[in-house]
């Protein structure tokens, strides 16, 4: 049977944005302006944007959802975007994952999140085991903020590095996405996991926060040398097809035979950013899309630069996912 197709499993959840004037100090009150409710995490941000392409690649949604309303709203979001959701798994005992996000109206719209790890926290090895689809390309993330799968497994060293050994063993290619976070975790957690990713798709802190070093200079200006250095000790350590690094400036992709490419992003016009929320998951869903269809480092890097930029447009997560009749359209008259 020849797979095809794209099953994206991690985190679903939903943000509730409360708009405030300011956060009060400890122990006062603030009155919420106004609340508003959407998705969020790798698995929806990435599964809806490959849905919005309108591409006809067949797409497979894996998870763990509370048996509440809100898992109810993750399943209906699912299938009104023509995913398949049989492979989530509604649990009775803990409630869907969700984020309190406080946004703050004045000043410089700074935002405070809390989060309620959830159903999440329970993906296990056991449940992906049990996930069945005909798919091509299972993308997995965000690592580091997967509890089960973040654990320590003493003969891969992390449980996630077994789950994507099992995967590539029943025939998929590997996707792997990572969490930002200021951590020492990420050598610990995502080094094990190398040997069995075959697509690494990551940001440039992430990529750093992995070896240890810091890819910009104190100017903060990005080191492509450097970037360079990092992407190519990611393969030496056992990525087997192709490693991304993707920044604000662009992307650069190269693969173990020694095939690279640098491309740049087409830069926004000044005050045009409403937010760069998912932003990273508009450029991976572009990647995923390029790779199942087999197009060139070049084709694939400017189809997820240009995924990511309409991205920017919106305030949500997956709010400016275009087509791709759009994105095709955009590269002719923009690269």
């Amino acid at each position: 049977m020849e797979r095809k197709g794209i099953i994206s499993a991690g985190n679903w959840l939903v943000d509730r944005v409360k708009i405030i004037d300011h956060y009060p100090s400890k122990g006062n009150l603030i009155s919420i302006d106004r609340v508003e409710t959407g998705l969020g995490g790798c698995s929806h941000n990435v599964l809806v944007d490959l849905a919005k392409l309108q591409s006809g690649i067949p797409l497979y949604a894996g998870g763990c959802i509370g048996n509440d309303g809100d898992g109810q709203y993750v399943l209906d979001t699912i299938r009104s975007n023509g995913i398949d959701a049989a492979n989530m798994h509604i649990l009775d005992d803990v409630a869907t994952s969700y984020t309190d996000v406080m946004s703050e109206s004045s000043g410089d719209n700074t935002r405070t999140f809390f989060h309620f790890r959830g159903a999440n926290a329970r993906l296990s090895a056991a449940y992906i085991s049990q996930m069945h689809t005909p798919a091509r390309i299972f993308h997995l993330g965000y690592l580091l903020l997967l509890d089960e799968l973040d654990k320590d497994d003493p003969e891969y060293g992390v449980v996630a590095a077994r789950v994507l050994d099992m995967l590539q063993k029943e025939g998929y290619r590997t996707s792997v996405d990572l969490v930002s976070e200021e951590s020492d975790r990420f050598r610990h957690i995502v080094v094990p996991c190398l040997p069995y990713i075959d697509y690494l798709i990551i940001n440039e802190v992430e990529a750093g926060a992995t070896i240890g070093a810091n890819l910009r200079d104190n100017n903060g200006k990005l080191d492509r040398a450097s970037l360079e250095e990092t992407a190519a000790w990611l393969l030496s350590k056992g990525v087997k097809q192709l490693c991304v690094i993707h920044f604000p400036e662009g992307g650069y992709a190269v693969s173990p035979q020694g095939a690279s490419c640098w491309s740049s992003s087409i830069p926004v016009e000044k005050g045009g950013i409403v937010s760069a929320v998912g932003a990273g998951d508009a450029f991976c869903a572009g990647m995923l899309y390029a790779v199942h269809e087999g197009l060139s480092l070049e084709e694939a890097l400017r189809i997820a630069n240009t995924s990511a930029r309409f991205n920017l447009y919106s305030p949500t997560s997956t709010g400016g996912a275009p087509s791709m009749e759009k994105i095709l359209e955009f590269i002719t008259k923009n690269y």
